[in-house]
C-alpha cells in the first residue's frame, strides 16, 4: 500500500506542477502580447496585396477544350 500513497503523491506533484507551467505561461504569454503591442508602431505595416482580376468567363471554357484536345490528341 505504501506504493500506491507514493504513486498518488508523485501524480498530484506532477499535476501541481504542469498546472502552476501553464498558469506562468498564460501569464507570460499575456504580458509579452502587450509588450509587443506597445512597440508595434515602430515598424511599418506592409500595404496589403490585391487579388489578380479574375480571367474571364469565357476563357475558363477555352482551357477546359484545349486540354482535352491536347489529351484525345
Amino acid at each position: 500500500m505504501a506504493v500506491i500513497g507514493q504513486g498518488l503523491v508523485l501524480m498530484i506533484a506532477g499535476m501541481g506542477i504542469v498546472y502552476l507551467f501553464l498558469t506562468v505561461l498564460i501569464f507570460v504569454a499575456k504580458y509579452a502580447s502587450a509588450f509587443v503591442a506597445r512597440f508595434d508602431g515602430i515598424l511599418p505595416q506592409d500595404a496589403p496585396k490585391k487579388a489578380p482580376a479574375k480571367a474571364a468567363a469565357g476563357s475558363d471554357d477555352a482551357n477546359v477544350a484545349l486540354a482535352i484536345a491536347v489529351a484525345l490528341g
